[in-house]
């Protein structure tokens, strides 16, 4: 196992990457809708509507990079970085609000 493969976690939609600074935190990132202008050619403003990138490859393949619903590249598609999760598991959720 490579040192790039250790280091990331591939999903469908997103990747899972560990923040080196930080310790045993993952961020989670997905990309959703296509934002591609598909009439800046003629100077217009016209998306096709695909609202989440679903991978048309395996992880690894130029294809991991292609959207299979709108044939978009990902780097259309808007980034989310939608959490960031504890490896070690706390149940840290508790609200503390302040008294006057």
């Amino acid at each position: 196992m490579g040192l790039q493969q250790g280091l990331k976690k591939a999903y469908a939609n997103g990747s899972v990457t560990p923040t080196p600074r930080s310790g045993p935190k993952e961020k989670v990132v997905r990309y959703k809708e296509c934002m591609r202008n598909h009439a800046a050619n003629i100077g217009g403003y016209a998306v096709d509507g695909c609202t989440e990138f679903m991978a048309s490859g395996a992880e690894g393949t130029p294809g991991a990079f292609v959207c299979a619903a709108c044939n978009c590249h990902r780097s259309f598609h808007k980034r989310v970085v939608e959490s960031e999760t504890e490896t070690d598991s706390c149940d840290c959720s508790s609200i503390t609000t302040a008294s006057r």
